[in-house]
């Protein structure tokens, strides 16, 4: 492949629940690398604010302005203490809990078409880049009902359509402590964000080196 390749990495904002997001300034960090490796990539980042009409209005208008080769995005989950690499999206959508403008989805479905698509399986090797950094990083079959598994479907969508993104993929991070990049005890995650700068730049590196093997 020559010339300029884009990569776009999305982070989430707040949302009930989760008043800090810890996706955001991780975005941050990555979209601000230096490397060699990525002297000719042109590195782009958004946050989505936590409502599906958001992820329905700015999706389409971010690939279109930006044309990304690749999608690497970045999801909050509270409950888990370990990265998790997504490898599918569920044709499903929690009726139960609102988004961040108070809407409720109006039915469990998000499209009339199988109960899952898979991102593919590059997402096994970006499993593997982030565990060589030494964090706790686990696939994952279950990227939930929320906007998280909402996101992550429509950007499967879009590759399958293709003209646009090349592959896209979804990773889960714990919660983190706010202001500091200490490790915690107890019950809480121990992943500091400093690793998870480290998993996400070796993410993104995987991420165009795969882009670059489809030509």
């Amino acid at each position: 492949m020559s010339g300029t390749l884009r990569i776009l990495l999305t982070g989430f904002g707040p949302f009930p629940g989760a008043p800090y997001n810890p996706t955001q300034p991780l975005v941050a960090r990555l979209a601000q690398l230096r490397r060699p490796a990525f002297d000719d990539v042109a590195i782009a980042s958004h946050i989505f604010p936590v409502t599906y009409a958001a992820v329905d209005r700015q999706l389409p208008e971010l690939l279109a302005r930006i044309g990304p080769d690749a999608l690497l995005m970045f999801g909050l989950a509270a409950r888990t203490h370990y990265l998790r690499v997504e490898t599918r999206a569920r044709n499903a959508v929690t009726m139960l809990w609102p988004d961040a403008a108070n809407t409720r989805a109006r039915k469990g479905a998000i499209a009339r078409e199988a109960d899952a698509m898979t991102f593919g399986p590059h997402t096994a090797r970006l499993l593997r880049a982030a565990r060589a950094t030494g964090i706790d990083a686990r696939s994952s079959r279950d990227a939930g009902a929320y906007l998280c598994n909402y996101l992550s479907w429509r950007a499967i969508e879009r590759v399958k359509a293709g003209g646009g993104p090349r592959l896209a993929a979804f990773i889960h991070i714990p919660l983190l402590a706010r202001g500091t990049g200490a490790r915690r005890t107890g019950t809480a995650s121990r992943i500091t964000l400093e690793e998870l700068v480290d998993a996400g730049e070796a993410m993104l590196m995987e991420t165009v080196r795969l882009v670059r093997r489809l030509g």
